[in-house]
């Protein structure tokens, strides 16, 4: 009278299923190496509008760190034409990143990363009031 089931149920274990797992650790690097490469790509911006030797390296270390992550694969860097935004805004957006950066490698321990995510939020902070003070009132 009635067809059977054919799918698998959504009550099935969770272990059972038939796709790979990441562990924790798999996933939190997957994480900070998205933080690390979206804060790149922001340095790379600002590397556009005011280029500096303080952004420049930072650019070089971030990608080594999103490499490191990724197995060694380097973070994909496009070179696309700036379109002048606001210097601020684009500082703030990167301390904001740095700062998710900095708390997912505090709770994975790496501290190679977190100290750099430290520093670029250093950075930022300076060049925000920096801005902010060249700012008209």
């Amino acid at each position: 009278m009635y067809e059977p089931i054919r799918t698998k149920s959504v009550h099935t274990p969770v272990g059972s299923a038939d796709f790979p797992h990441r562990s924790r650790e798999e996933e939190l690097d997957i994480q900070l190496a998205g933080h690390l490469g979206a804060l790149l790509a922001v340095t790379d911006e600002l590397r556009g509008l005011s280029p500096s030797a303080d952004l420049d390296a930072a650019a070089e270390r971030l990608a080594r760190q999103v490499s490191r992550l990724r197995g060694g694969r380097p973070p994909v860097r496009t070179s696309a034409g700036v379109h002048e935004p606001q210097l601020v805004a684009l500082h703030e957006r990167a301390h904001a990143l740095a700062g998710r950066a900095l708390v997912v490698a505090a709770s994975r321990a790496d501290t190679a990363a977190a100290i750099l995510a430290a520093e670029r939020m250093d950075a930022h902070t300076a060049a925000i009031a920096g801005a902010r003070e060249l700012a008209p009132h």
